[in-house]
């Protein structure tokens, strides 16, 4: 009933690469990101061209570490926050290989981990790279209020990460690798706030780590538990909807919203958010991690605002999503 899959063959993430913006690049992870740019525009004329560019950067990172061709890829997955796509559909736009624009919000790198995992897995593909970004400045713009109106912001919301990372999957064990994934199921929990996206994914979360929890078979050898983007309000609720089920979670449990940013900031408030924020937080800090040993297995579980900005002018609620995925160290 839950959708929870284990993988027939070990899917290794043979090749990542993260790039930043400057807020990103100053704050505790900082030289831990492969390329970062200091105005945060990155060559170009608009911040939706800045997004893109980022996107190219760091696919063209991860293909420089690999030691790989662009040829080599049989598909390339990619998703962003802005209407469409369409930063990821213009940044991979000169990359020879077939394109699958993917929409899940902030939860858009665990949703394409794991459906390029599937499809590695089913011998339908050989490499597979996947692609994610978001960039403060072009997300204000569309889901709340551009730059220069200078609005208030409220205490739980969150900073949009600026950030892209890019991951190439290939079947093998000798990289970290993905062994068990988990699609999440939507969820709405009455939240129509646009800056207070936690508590709006906060649900769709703990349902998903708690059908994980019941349905796979090996859990004791999870070291951490590594939610998106929920931020301080969103993990303070995560925790409580977990001990209501009678599942404690808080020893094991992180969220990489608090980790990107120094929370005595006063404008990140709650931490990080956008596509971006667990995708440059998996590629630079824990699959290092992992490949060092000093993490043996982690769920990396990507969380969603699924909204949009038509939505939120007509009232509508926010739907949250979860996606799981279990990460291991390399073996060998």
């Amino acid at each position: 009933m839950g959708s929870y899959i284990k993988l027939n063959n070990p899917i290794s993430i043979f090749s990542s690469a993260s790039v930043v913006g400057n807020k990103e690049h100053n704050g505790p992870m900082g030289d831990k990101f492969d390329h970062w740019d200091k105005d945060d525009k990155f060559g170009a004329n608009t911040w939706e061209r800045a997004e893109s560019e980022m996107q190219k950067i760091a696919l063209n990172f991860a293909i420089s570490k690999a030691k790989i061709s662009e040829n080599e890829l049989d598909a390339l997955m990619a998703g962003d926050l802005i209407n469409q796509c369409t930063s990821s559909a213009y940044g991979l736009l000169h990359f020879d290989v077939p394109f699958f624009g993917l929409y899940g919000a902030c939860s858009t790198a665990a949703e394409s981990l794991t459906l390029a995992s599937l499809l590695i897995d089913g011998g339908h593909f050989s490499k597979i790279g996947t692609v994610v970004s978001s960039h403060n400045c072009s997300a204000e713009r569309q889901f709340r209020f551009p730059l220069e109106y200078g609005g208030q912001r409220t205490p739980t919301s969150q900073w949009t990460v600026t950030g892209s990372s890019a991951f190439l999957l290939s079947r093998g064990d000798s990289y970290p690798y993905i062994s068990e994934v988990l699609p999440g199921r939507s969820f709405d929990f009455g939240i129509n706030d646009a800056n207070d996206m936690g508590a709006a994914m906060a649900p769709a979360a703990a349902d998903t780590i708690i059908r994980y929890f019941r349905e796979a078979e090996d859990t004791d050898s999870i070291d951490k538990i590594i939610t998106g983007d929920l931020g301080l309000h969103g993990y303070k609720v995560l925790c409580e909807l977990t001990m209501h089920e009678g599942l404690d979670i808080r020893d094991r449990l992180t969220d990489c919203g608090m980790l990107i940013y120094d929370l005595n900031e006063k404008d990140v408030h709650c931490g990080g958010s956008g596509c971006g924020c667990s995708a440059v937080m998996l590629s630079a800090h824990f699959l290092n991690e992992l490949s060092l040993g000093k993490l043996k297995s982690l769920l990396f579980i990507g969380t969603g605002a699924l909204m949009s900005p038509a939505a939120l002018q007509q009232g509508e609620n926010i739907p949250g999503i979860a996606h799981l995925v279990r990460i291991n160290a390399p073996r060998g």
